[in-house]
């Protein structure tokens, strides 16, 4: 069992690495693999294709594209240049940097990684260029904001994924996960972030183009924050409500669903965010489905790692594999953050380490006695750990900011390290509280 879990784990990352496939399809490939050494009849491996498909995106497919398709609106819309604005004008030039995690909190929540750095960098450049304060200083902190949401907190995919394979509660995983990230973030984005003075930056021409929407066409603070936020309220709100009685905890755990959360908060940015900017009601939903049509890429990875999961799960290899590690002696929470660490480190894919692992210690877990909420973390905070060369993440930073890769390692690399390594020690603090 042991040789065969490790052969497909040798299989993705040459299939990733080497051959230069898809992860979704390399995930595919991999489970096929692992199905055939397994013996699986054909139809017991068809069958859990089918099957592993349908675990993975039955709870989690309308989660993800509803908070797509959020995070499209609040960006287009303008709300998050309004939620900068607002934030920088309260906290001042001194505290800018405080400013500008808190904007990469707000907008990270409800807008995927890749999609909130494109929008909110050219902000940090225009704002750079006001306060003619270094680029890294004021980028730093906001990007370990959106870097720790994306790890830690629902509705990003990678932590929804994580929660489904755990069978956690998605509001209890969004309140731990923010006590996790505050630290997080306080270390790696503005301590470290107040270090980075010393870098040139240089953004080529053709990657600098900031899209600032005037003021006199942008939502209003209250809209804005309203429908950034309101996913997190009703979802948070469901977990510390779970203890009344009758027809109020029926609406607050309805509410609290991320599904109906997220629609809500859709329906409620379609027809405010839309205003200003003149936008008819199928204009402001052309610009939800934008988000919608970008985060595939995330779902069919997502599908595939639910079709290894169910591949090692028909096999019993999860199941030999918890009984293995029940006599290791290790903390579930470190074992499940050292495993996403080596996976990150080795593929790239936040996304894939993530899921990979929880794949795997999903038996585990069940039969641990760890609480399945701090074990979401612990694999999400591990999912970060070194960014560099092989993941996009690096390459963006690099080429929006115009660094060398030593710089980039030295700055990019090592915040994302911080975030990682600062997680695990808050889910470690969190479990001897808790």
């Amino acid at each position: 069992m042991l040789f065969i879990l490790m052969t497909s784990l040798a299989c993705l990352l040459a299939l990733i690495l080497l051959a230069r496939l898809e992860a979704f399809l390399a995930l595919l490939l991999t489970a096929l693999l692992a199905g055939v050494m397994l013996q699986l009849s054909p139809e017991a491996l068809t069958g859990a294709f089918t099957a592993g498909t349908a675990s993975a995106m039955g709870s989690v497919l309308l989660i993800l594209t509803l908070g797509a398709m959020l995070g499209s609106l609040v960006a287009g819309s303008g709300g998050a240049q309004q939620i900068t604005d607002w934030l920088v004008g309260i906290f001042g030039i001194r505290y800018v940097q405080v400013a500008l995690v808190i904007t990469g909190f707000m907008v990270g929540i409800p807008m995927f990684y890749n999609v909130g750095f494109v929008v909110l960098v050219p902000l940090v450049f225009a704002l750079a260029g006001t306060t003619r304060l270094p680029t890294l200083y004021l980028a730093v902190p906001m990007l370990a904001a959106l870097s720790v949401t994306h790890g830690y907190l629902p509705p990003h995919p990678s932590p929804v994924a994580i929660a489904n394979d755990f069978k956690a509660d998605m509001g209890i995983t969004l309140l731990y996960g923010l006590m996790v990230a505050i630290p997080a973030v306080l270390v790696g984005g503005l301590w470290f972030g107040s270090r980075m003075k010393g870098y040139v930056v240089q953004p080529p021409p053709d990657l600098y183009k900031p899209v600032v929407i005037p003021a006199s066409q942008l939502p209003s603070v209250g809209v804005s924050l309203l429908c950034a936020l309101l996913p997190v309220g009703l979802i948070a709100g469901s977990s510390l409500w779970i203890g009344l009685g009758g027809s109020v905890m029926a609406v607050t755990t309805l509410a609290g669903d991320p599904v109906f959360a997220l629609m809500a908060a859709l329906l409620l940015a379609v027809f405010l965010l839309r205003r200003k900017r003149g936008w008819t009601v199928p204009e402001a939903m052309s610009q939800a489905m934008t988000g919608a049509k970008a985060i595939m890429p995330i779902v069919l990875i997502i599908a595939s790692a639910g079709v290894l999961k169910q591949i090692l799960d028909v096999g019993e290899v999860d199941t030999y594999l918890a009984n293995q590690l029940a006599h290791t002696g290790l903390s579930p929470l470190l074992l499940g953050w050292l495993m996403a660490a080596v996976i990150r480190v080795a593929l790239g894919s936040a996304t894939v380490a993530g899921l990979t692992t929880s794949g795997m210690l999903a038996g585990f877990v069940a039969t641990a006695g760890v609480q399945p909420e701090l074990m979401v973390l612990s694999v999400g905070a591990g999912s970060l750990m070194f960014s560099h060369v092989n993941d996009s993440g690096f390459w963006m930073f690099k080429e929006y900011f115009g660094l060398s890769v030593r710089d980039t390692l030295a700055t990019w690399s090592v915040m994302e390290t911080i975030v990682s390594v600062v997680g695990l020690l808050g889910v470690l603090a969190l479990d001897l509280i808790i």
